[in-house]
């Protein structure tokens, strides 16, 4: 049987089994109940048994809405929508088979929509380096986005996991409640080019931690850099053909509490072992645009990374309230990356009004620039092409420092349900000078079932 006949067909099966779940359990008592954690319910108690045994079935569901308010390379003002379906199980083998300190989980995704970003907000040329809307991407399919087992050894000290995930579930971690690209999850995987693949695509990999102390943990990692995953199509691909290296992370991790608040603080380090085209140079280090000789060729690529998170302070002396600091820097390789360095700084406040405490207001700043080189290669490509205008089709943009802007609402529906609009500004889309600052509208609902 063909692949594609086969991913119909378990996508067909894994959706039914959803549809059954949803729909048998929808009349529960505690259904839609704002206090209750899922939109369905606890299924009359059967959710709770269920979990109790080890079994976690998770469903959720996040929806972005995109509006070009103002400027950007198209100021034809339209929305556009995109949005996740998620639907996973997580195991404790210990309670179901008696496994000690062993837990499992399948999940998988299914994207879909348009994103603003791509025709009205960039360049088509030159794209945007962020996007407003997250969730888009990696193309309009199912994907099995986790399927791991991980074993504690040595009263917890030492913890290996391994199966199909994706390295930023563990290294370089991120929170993903902005809606902006550029303050939403691991941001090493938005800026390594080609390498590092963040949620939804999963690779062949193994990752293990050690825990130094109750505060302080090292890990280190292996992924198969194949690239043929992102194909469309190849959501469920389990077999390593088209792999071209590995991708090793090692990363430090801190989470002292400061003044009785938590924080959490990670170095980390990445290299890939495949090889990389130079971004400006050709076989004789010379200029390729001018050349027109292949790019010269690296033996690997590598880079590095700063994340912090800290809660400063509380409300009235309560911790699960106040405000929360978070900054992200990334660099990378000046030979072979697009990017070659980005930082971030975000302000959120958790429960700012008595009357809605589990509300949050947050506000974040982001600065992404393009190496260099990259610009030279334009250049050079724009002399050897014999063109200078930018209107002209054939003109390469040229591409130097993107900045992203998002102040944003929380609304704590219920204990199932955030919908959170917001605001963004774009300043030089895609680094291009020449492209008008953007005002984007948006809107972010994120749900459990």
């Amino acid at each position: 049987m063909k692949k594609k006949h086969v991913n119909a067909r378990l996508i067909c099966q894994v959706s039914a089994a959803a549809a059954l779940v949803l729909a048998g359990n929808a009349m529960a008592a505690d259904a839609f109940s704002s206090d209750s954690k899922w939109m369905t319910g606890d299924w009359g108690g059967e959710r709770t048994k269920l979990i109790e045994q080890g079994i976690d079935i998770k469903a959720d569901y996040v929806g972005e809405m995109g509006a070009n308010l103002h400027g950007g390379y198209n100021d034809d003002k339209t929305g556009r929508y995109s949005d996740q379906f998620g639907l996973g199980v997580a195991l404790d083998l210990q309670k179901l088979w008696g496994w000690d300190n062993t837990q499992a989980k399948i999940q998988l995704t299914n994207r879909n929509g348009q994103n603003i970003s791509n025709d009205r907000v960039g360049d088509p040329r030159a794209g945007t380096l962020s996007s407003s809307q997250e969730v888009y991407g990696r193309g309009h399919m199912v994907r099995l986005t986790q399927l791991w087992i991980q074993h504690q050894f040595f009263d917890n000290k030492l913890d290996v996991k391994a199966g199909y995930f994706g390295e930023g579930e563990d290294f370089n971690t991120f929170p993903c409640d902005f809606q902006n690209l550029a303050f939403c999850g691991s941001q090493v995987g938005n800026w390594a080019t080609n390498i590092w693949y963040n949620w939804p695509v999963s690779q062949a990999a193994i990752r293990v931690k050690y825990n130094i102390n109750d505060e302080l943990y090292a890990q280190i990692g292996a992924y198969n850099q194949n690239p043929s995953q992102l194909e469309h199509g190849n959501g469920f691909k389990l077999s390593g053909s088209g792999t071209k290296g590995t991708v090793l992370p090692v990363e430090l991790v801190w989470s002292p509490k400061v003044n009785s608040l938590p924080g959490e603080y990670r170095v980390g380090y990445y290299k890939s072992t495949a090889d990389a085209n130079d971004v400006r140079e050709d076989v004789n280090g010379f200029d390729a645009a001018t050349t027109g000789d292949a790019y010269k060729t690296h033996s690997s690529k590598h880079g590095y990374w700063f994340v912090a998170q800290q809660q400063l302070t509380s409300h009235n002396g309560d911790a699960s309230r106040g405000l929360n600091i978070a900054a992200n820097a990334t660099f990378h390789d000046k030979d072979t990356n697009f990017i070659d360095n980005y930082q971030s700084v975000m302000f959120v406040y958790k429960g700012p009004f008595d009357a809605r405490p589990k509300d949050d207001v947050g506000i974040g700043a982001a600065r992404i620039h393009v190496n260099d080189d990259v610009k030279k290669n334009a250049e050079f490509l724009n002399a050897s092409n014999g063109v200078s205008d930018y209107d002209n089709p054939v003109f390469s943009p040229i591409r130097e420092t993107e900045y992203n802007y998002e102040i944003n609402y929380g609304f704590h529906v219920t204990n199932w349900l955030t919908v959170r609009p917001n605001l963004q500004y774009i300043t030089h889309p895609g680094g291009v000078d020449e492209v008008d600052n953007a005002l984007v509208a948006g809107l972010k609902i994120q749900s459990t079932f």
